[in-house]
């Protein structure tokens, strides 16, 4: 895919650092998807010292929660949820090795805080596209929470997976700063 820069999972902090917000990117490798009740358990397991479902180090998390695949396909829709709604446990997530987040809408301050002191990375997918989106994903395993249902924890392999850099290691956040830059243009 031209015009995009590529990355691939897991994340290097090398690579991470040279983003910067505003930039296009295409995503290949594994990455995890995780919703609201997956985060909770997780910050729970972390809490009680138990393990996570998966090593959370240079990993991805995409916040959406799969629909279904229907026959031959495989995965149903996969588009992204609204990020703030797991911002209380994404501090905890970045503390633990987590370095990249997909989702769509704007972050609080400590999550900011907390992606700039990590060196971890925001990215943005397109809300209301789900169905073009799951054509990037060429494997899809449920390995945690099962009975959460769409809300399960998956692997997926992922191949040039479209996002925009929406905040970066740096706290530039794509989401106030381009308005602003349009204000000053107009």
């Amino acid at each position: 895919m031209s015009g995009l820069i590529q990355i691939n999972t897991p994340l290097k902090s090398s690579d991470i650092e040279k983003l910067k917000a505003g930039e296009r990117a295409a995503i290949s490798g594994f990455i995890f998807t995780a919703r609201d009740r997956a985060h909770q358990r997780m910050a729970e397991f972390l809490k009680e010292g138990k393990k996570l479902p998966f090593d959370p180090r240079d990993q991805i998390i995409y916040y959406a929660g799969p629909a279904p695949a229907k026959p031959g396909k495989t995965i149903g829709s996969v588009g992204p949820t609204t990020s703030g709604r797991m911002d209380a446990y994404t501090p905890l997530l970045l503390e633990h090795g987590l370095k990249g987040m997909i989702g769509k809408g704007d972050r609080s301050e400590e999550v900011i805080e907390a992606i700039k002191n990590h060196k971890a990375v925001y990215f943005a997918a397109t809300g209301g596209a789900a169905a073009l989106l799951s054509r990037y994903v060429v494997e899809a395993e449920v390995i945690a929470f099962e009975d959460l249902g769409s809300e399960a924890i998956y692997k997926l392999r992922v191949e040039n997976f479209p996002v925009i850099v929406a905040i970066d290691s740096s706290g530039h956040d794509t989401y106030k700063e381009a308005p602003q830059k349009f204000r000053e243009s107009s």
